[in-house]
């Protein structure tokens, strides 16, 4: 078994409401993945392989990082946030907040109706986003070698709720915390991968990135 490194993506487009629009990266998400991109190779980090999703902010910060050609993965896809949101409002009257203190009650309240089949129409349930979810890291686990691995938030999320056996409203608090370019890596300790690694951005450390040290 490998260890994984997981990484969300560079900041995306902030003033989206829907997925499509959402799915690009902003002018600093392309910087954050090139500083990140000069901090794995400045201190020497190797990764064999390299996986990233399908959509536009993944395969751009992979490609921003410079780290080798990426094997793209549709089960690396992120959830579709702004649809189960759109879902919410329209059928329990829970609308899409404008702010951030607003995303961090909103969140949780997606979470449980998703997982509990509340949402009608939703493009894929709960069950079978965490089912994708553990055959691609698995899949990724079982290989040689050290991986890297850009995907989004909430997929890291459910990843860590699912090997540290997460509730819901946990598996949300860590999805707020998930910043954009942050690494989160996964090591098999006995049959099992453990998180020895969080939400960790040293390449925005130096003070005058502070600013690029994102949440949206």
């Amino acid at each position: 078994m490998s260890h994984i490194t997981l990484i969300r993506h560079g900041q995306a487009n902030t003033q989206a409401r829907d997925e499509l629009s959402y799915d690009r990266l902003s002018p600093l998400g392309h910087q954050q993945a090139a500083w990140l991109g000069d901090h794995l190779r400045t201190c020497g980090s190797h990764h064999s392989r390299v996986y990233c999703g399908t959509l536009t902010r993944h395969v751009e910060t992979a490609g921003g990082m410079k780290a080798g050609d990426a094997e793209q993965d549709p089960r690396l896809n992120e959830l579709e946030y702004f649809t189960l949101a759109r879902l919410l409002e329209e059928q329990h009257g829970v609308a899409l907040p404008s702010e951030r203190e607003g995303f961090i009650r909103h969140l949780p309240r997606i979470f449980t109706a998703w997982q509990n089949g509340e949402l009608e129409g939703a493009p894929e349930s709960f069950a079978d986003f965490e089912s994708r979810v553990t055959d691609a890291l698995d899949e990724i686990a079982a290989g040689k070698g050290p991986a890297l691995v850009v995907t989004s938030g909430g997929l890291i999320a459910i990843a860590l709720r699912q090997v540290m056996e997460l509730n819901i409203a946990a598996t949300a608090r860590v999805a707020l915390a998930i910043m954009n370019t942050s690494m989160h890596r996964l090591f098999p300790i006995g049959d099992h991968l453990s998180p020895v690694l969080f939400n960790a951005v040293p390449h925005l450390d130096a003070p005058d990135r502070h600013f690029a040290q994102t949440h949206f």
